[in-house]
């Protein structure tokens, strides 16, 4: 049998030393990224560079207070009814006496009229501008859905969004009995009261707000 020489062999035995120390090397850096990967700096959140979820009510306010019940921000299920509640309560009386008569009405039909928003305070209204603004990029396209503080009927107590689309539906076919109309065709939750609409019928509708001149002040 014919054998090796030594001297080549010791090339190939050199080239395997080589091979496996270079791959405990390559493992070794493979364990200390995935080490590092796994930890977070003390000073950042594992979610800060994700788009943030719908904020949770209460809602936070500028000055870290946080907005509840007292500033609009509805929490739970609440009707037109519900004049306890400040989004409610606070409402213009014409305005809720008019859904308090519709809503009986529409009890008749089996609708209900549940308020997702009414009254809100300035502050709660600023901080669904910024969201809007946040969520739209700018502040051209979130005026087409929230106004101003400044310019809100809803922070004057004039406006009511309402929920649950067979409400919404039983409106746009009575709701001008009532003075109840639809002010916003991107809009069909949100009505306003319009006493001349009892007997003329609901004025047309603004495409959306930024059509709506009280939004220019």
């Amino acid at each position: 049998m014919t054998r090796t020489p030594p001297s080549a062999r010791t090339p190939t035995r050199r080239i395997r030393r080589l091979l496996v120390v270079d791959l405990i090397a390559l493992i070794a850096v493979i364990i200390a990224v995935l080490g590092c990967q796994g930890q977070e700096p003390a000073s950042t959140s594992p979610s800060s560079s994700l788009p943030a979820a719908s904020p949770p009510n209460p809602r936070h306010g500028e000055h870290g207070g946080a907005l509840g019940e007292a500033d609009g921000v509805v929490l739970d299920d609440v009707t037109v009814f519900d004049d306890a509640i400040p989004a409610v309560a606070k409402l213009d009386p014409d305005l809720r006496k008019a859904l308090h008569e519709a809503a009986t009405d529409a009890a008749d039909d089996g609708v209900e009229f549940y308020v997702n928003s009414g009254w809100r305070s300035p502050e709660y209204q600023n901080q669904l501008l910024r969201e809007a603004i946040s969520k739209y990029g700018s502040e051209g396209e979130a005026a087409r859905w929230v106004a101003t503080p400044e310019t809100s009927p809803h922070v004057s107590g004039d406006a009511v969004d309402i929920g649950r689309s067979d409400a919404t539906a039983w409106l746009s076919e009575h709701g001008a009995e009532y003075g109840l109309c639809q002010t916003y065709r991107n809009e069909p939750w949100h009505y306003e009261l319009r006493t001349d609409a009892i007997d003329g019928g609901c004025p047309p509708m603004y495409a959306d707000p930024t059509e709506d001149p009280r939004m220019q002040q």
